[in-house]
């Protein structure tokens, strides 16, 4: 997974990356919330794109538990 810094929209996009991985395996919210190593509430509000509840290092920590790797790239201003 890679996303570009643009001022503040990083965990939306990791949350819609997530998202669609989720989506793709057909994987209910419980499913889901096993293989991302986290509730199902908390995979409700991600589906739900509650982006002011997850920091950006907890999207990491579940995009890895799905066995990705993010990279991050920083653009200058």
């Amino acid at each position: 997974i890679s996303i570009v810094e643009r001022g503040g929209r990083e965990q939306a996009e990791l949350m819609r990356q997530i998202a669609a991985i989720v989506k793709a395996n057909r994987w209910k919210q419980a499913d889901a919330a096993t293989h991302c190593g986290v509730t199902q509430p908390r995979i409700n509000d991600l589906l739900r794109g509650r982006v002011s509840r997850f920091s950006l290092d907890a999207l990491v920590n579940i995009a890895t538990a799905l066995g990705r790797r993010v990279r991050v790239e920083l653009e200058v201003a």
